[in-house]
């Protein structure tokens, strides 16, 4: 009963709109206090949530991203890809995710990579008689790609509360992403095929494709050192993003699109949105030492076991509560406040914890695209200055290809097992 009050009542905190890492935070205090726990370990706690190493990776990432994202290298990297691809049917559309694809090898944020590729693909896609609820479908759902497709801020995240392997998490998340990415291409394909407004693109000369891959050539450069590195060994996850970021700000400013108030935006823009995860952070693991010393995951963990016997009834179970929790929760906060939860049943269940770790950010990414709370909805619509509902009319396809690559995932385990444990 004490478990099922707590979880209600943190429900119930967020509903009201009570930030997250507020709601978090404050109900662990409340819990320690009633159960006559003295505060001291509060800001111990606070402390040791912020320290340690591989979390330094998360602003670096994002840093990295903002100052690509101001340095409008997005542009040069749809522009190259569209050069080789944009005359295929759908050109525009491969062109618009294979594009997120490669962003998503340097970004490690899903808004990051919706906001670079959206703001160069939307006009192109609508100038050619692309559908435009379809478009902005595509772009949202082309974005998730940045938390699937390492670096990863949230496997990261992820690999820091159950104290996995990040760079196997890294290597389990190329294969789901590579599949997301065939299946959106085969998609846009399908859709252009069908669609009588599409416009096929002329075939770009090959002095054109020249020019512009020689544009893009800085960027390729930064993922393949980015992820080159990690694979071989030669630096960890948080030495690639400061490698990362170093590079990004070498290439905006020779390529000169970067100037000193697009720099101080990038920044601040980078800052804010680490205030906020380390808080939400902090706030997670206050609430964590509370509910272990209530035993709630051990209870939760238990009734699991119990009730649900078989593996593949806690998988349905744990993606039908992320669909809801979605609804009114951020993917970050997702994460902090489930695996906690979640991560003691794994082992009893038989259940490997990279693998189910790319499944969660697979589902993460479906909470991306739903309202009312999907962050890349909101970018989208920003970026195009559109209303919401032409998002949410374009972007349902893209969620059921998601629900299958779930699917899939659970059938074939080797399309996250094979890189990390079997190459």
């Amino acid at each position: 009963m004490t478990t099922v009050f707590i979880l209600l009542l943190l429900l119930a905190l967020l509903f009201i709109g009570v930030p997250v890492a507020f709601a978090l935070g404050g109900l662990g205090l409340l819990l320690l206090w009633l159960k006559d726990i003295s505060v001291v370990m509060v800001p111990q706690a606070l402390y040791s949530s912020a320290d340690n190493f591989m979390l330094l990776a998360v602003p670096l990432f994002l840093l990295m991203s903002n100052i690509l994202l101001k340095g409008g290298v997005g542009k040069d990297l749809f522009n190259a890809v569209q050069s080789w691809v944009g005359h295929f049917p759908g050109g525009l559309g491969i062109a618009t995710i294979v594009s997120c694809a490669l962003f998503s090898a340097i970004s490690g944020s899903s808004v990051a990579t919706a906001a670079t590729i959206a703001t160069v693909a939307i006009p192109e896609m609508i100038a050619r008689g692309y559908n435009r609820p379809f478009v902005l479908g595509l772009l949202a759902a082309g974005g998730t790609l940045g938390i699937l497709i390492p670096p990863s801020i949230p496997l990261i995240l992820y690999g820091v509360i159950t104290e996995e392997s990040i760079v196997k998490l890294f290597m389990a998340g190329v294969g789901p992403g590579l599949m997301l990415t065939g299946f959106f291409i085969v998609y846009s394909i399908v859709y252009a095929l069908f669609d009588k407004s599409y416009q096929p693109s002329p075939k770009a000369s090959w002095s054109q494709r020249r020019q512009a891959s020689l544009r893009a050539l800085p960027t390729l450069f930064l993922a393949i050192v980015v992820i080159g590195g990690i694979y071989l060994g030669i630096f960890t996850p948080t030495e690639s993003a400061g490698v990362g970021f170093a590079l990004s700000l070498i290439i905006v400013l020779l390529l000169r699109t970067m100037t000193w108030d697009l720099l101080k935006k990038a920044v601040m823009e980078s800052m804010a949105t680490t205030v906020t995860i380390f808080l939400i952070i902090a706030g997670a693991k206050l609430f964590g030492k509370a509910i272990t010393l209530y035993r709630i995951p051990q209870e939760i963990s238990a009734a699991i076991i119990t009730n649900i016997g078989e593996p593949a009834l806690f998988i349905v179970a744990v993606c039908l509560v992320l669909l809801v929790i979605g609804f009114f929760l951020e993917s970050i906060s997702m994460l902090l406040i489930m695996m906690p939860v979640l991560a003691p049943a794994l082992g009893p269940m038989m259940i490997d914890p990279i693998w189910f770790g790319i499944l969660f950010v697979v589902m993460i990414e479906c909470a991306l695209i739903t309202p009312p709370v999907g962050m890349n909805l909101f970018i989208i619509q920003a970026v195009a200055q559109v209303q919401l509902a032409e998002v949410l009319k374009g972007v349902w396809p893209f969620m059921l290809i998601m629900l299958v690559s779930v699917i899939l995932i659970y059938l074939f385990p080797d399309i996250v097992l094979y890189l990390p444990f079997k190459l």
